[in-house]
């Protein structure tokens, strides 16, 4: 199959083995253990950048080396981190008002009468922050206040944070997995409709533990052009494994190949183990399932 100028290579056999977001999807899943899949992602990472494309990725773990980075933004607990989306809506930020008030509305659940009463006082200037919408007293006050807490308080405070086009986000000093779902959403609200871009996404098991956290992975992976998304994981949820797109598979235990095999679908026939430094890339076409195995060219990471 010919190759597009997105294509980035991924493995080496005896030729060598091309990820093409164009023909074989937008979002990249890779699977492995320890810090192989921080690796694999430094390896098309570097690649893209020398494409010329922005590079902004989100890092649970604390692990993702900053090194790789010109620019580095730390989301911690107990620190003012200005992600109150209202406050970003208002300065611009987020680029669609409403979006804003959605992320409220996932975040505490409203229903769709106080989600669109809270838009209307948004828009009309009554409200300009989720603490006005709390002193506002009115049915989305009351729903807010049944689940909102001091640290979400301090998630929102301070001057609305000014996000950068590329770079590192280190969400690790969230210890909460909810804030770091809230985090990753507002957030990833911002980049929505950015282009020429590349996100990685690491650990984006960590993600998906939370409703906020799952409703931000569509904003980045949604199929667009000019846009790719490399999820890496030592985690094989089912959440991950269903996201659509190809699948690298690193080294890990038999049984957690096993069930990465069953789940994308992979014949017994074509299933071979996977060693440390090695993998199985796995795409599906419009007629059939495709697996090639190679080594992880690892120069270029580093």
């Amino acid at each position: 199959m010919k190759v597009s100028k997105l294509a980035v290579k991924i493995l080496e056999n005896e030729g060598i083995v091309y990820y093409d977001p164009i023909y074989h999807g937008r979002t990249l899943k890779i699977i492995g253990i320890d810090d192989d899949p921080i690796e694999a992602m430094q390896i098309l990472l570097s690649q893209y950048r020398e494409k010329g494309y922005d590079i902004v990725v989100f890092d649970t773990s604390g692990r993702f080396p900053t090194g790789f980075f010109e620019s580095v933004l730390r989301i911690e607990e107990g620190t003012p981190a200005g992600l109150d989306p209202l406050k970003m809506a208002r300065a611009g930020i987020i680029k669609d008002p409403y979006s804003a008030v959605t992320i409220v509305q996932t975040i505490y659940e409203l229903d769709s009468a106080s989600t669109d009463k809270l838009y209307s006082d948004f828009v009309t200037g009554k409200v300009g922050s989720i603490q006005d919408a709390i002193r506002a007293k009115k049915t989305y006050s009351e729903i807010i206040m049944e689940s909102y807490t001091e640290l979400d308080d301090m998630l929102f405070s301070g001057d609305p944070l000014k996000v950068p086009e590329s770079g590192l986000i280190d969400l690790s000093g969230l210890n909460s997995v909810t804030l770091t779902g809230i985090a990753f959403l507002i957030l990833a609200a911002v980049f929505e409709d950015k282009r020429r871009v590349v996100y990685g996404l690491h650990d984006v098991a960590v993600l998906t533990f939370t409703n906020a956290g799952n409703a931000a992975l569509p904003l980045l992976t949604r199929p667009a052009r000019r846009r790719v998304a490399i999820l890496g994981t030592r985690y094989p949820l089912d959440q991950v494994l269903s996201i659509p797109g190809p699948t690298l598979m690193l080294y890990n235990d038999p049984d957690i190949q096993s069930a990465i095999y069953e789940s994308q679908g992979v014949p017994a026939g074509l299933r071979t183990f996977i060693y440390k430094g090695e993998g199985a890339y796995i795409w599906r076409s419009p007629e059939t399932i495709n697996i090639e195995f190679g080594k992880l060219p690892r120069e270029q990471g580093s």
